[in-house]
């Protein structure tokens, strides 16, 4: 199976203009004049040094500023298990290796699509949506909708990386797409077909606050998960 990756901007990315700190320098500058001293007796010219010494240290001190940086923002560690997948052979119309840490579930608003289901991550509140429709010459129809139904998440997301899936041994072909930004509330959609008779399409969404920076070593622990479900998808013949 060979995967293409192509990145792409969005048209309607909002370029924030980020606070520039510019590094300044305090300066103090401590003038002291000229003082005559003719006459003066050797008590009062020690008791002048004594105070001007010691408004020489209140101003030196006074320059001695110190710049503070906030610091990056932490997150809780997350611990993975171990990879192993098992074998949904189930459903009709085709078949594919999912997680053993995670469950299938049927797409409970949609009963009447038999071949619908749910892999859902309890540990991580995350389920990946499966639909499933087989074709009868509408091809560009599915097609054209799984492009919206990405598209809907654009004006939120700061940029799109995609995949192209080829594998002839398998006849699998598709489209895999990444959403970027903290705001998207689907970071990653895909679509399948043997461009004949089959399509499933799916869609990653997490059922907490959208907030993709700490979801990320998630998002890419279900990639992972979503790339072995590509590589071991097999199409069941369709009777007539």
């Amino acid at each position: 199976m060979k995967m293409f990756n192509r990145q792409r901007t969005t048209d309607n990315r909002q370029q924030s203009s980020m606070p520039k700190f510019v590094e300044g320098k305090d300066r103090c500058f401590d003038k002291l004049s000229d003082r005559k001293a003719q006459g003066s007796k050797p008590k009062a010219q020690s008791s002048k040094f004594l105070v001007l010494s010691s408004l020489f240290l209140i101003l030196f001190s006074s320059c001695d500023t110190k710049q503070y940086q906030p610091k990056p923002k932490g997150y809780f560690r997350i611990d993975f298990p171990a990879k192993e997948y098992q074998k949904l052979d189930s459903m009709k119309y085709y078949s594919f290796e999912y997680p053993t840490y995670s469950t299938i579930t049927p797409d409970y608003h949609s009963l009447h699509e038999k071949e619908w289901v749910n892999i859902e991550y309890p540990s991580y509140k995350g389920t990946v949506h499966i639909s499933y429709k087989t074709v009868d010459d509408n091809l560009d129809a599915y097609l054209e909708d799984s492009h919206y139904m990405m598209t809907k998440h654009l004006s939120r997301a700061m940029g799109i990386r995609d995949s192209v899936i080829i594998n002839p041994e398998r006849n699998v072909y598709g489209l895999v797409y990444f959403l970027e930004g903290e705001g998207v509330a689907s970071p990653m959609q895909f679509y399948l077909t043997d461009s004949v008779n089959h399509f499933m399409r799916g869609s990653l969404y997490f059922n907490v606050k959208t907030n993709n920076d700490s979801l990320a070593p998630v998002i890419d622990f279900i990639t992972d998960d979503v790339r072995h479900l590509i590589e071991t998808i097999e199409w069941k013949t369709i009777e007539n």
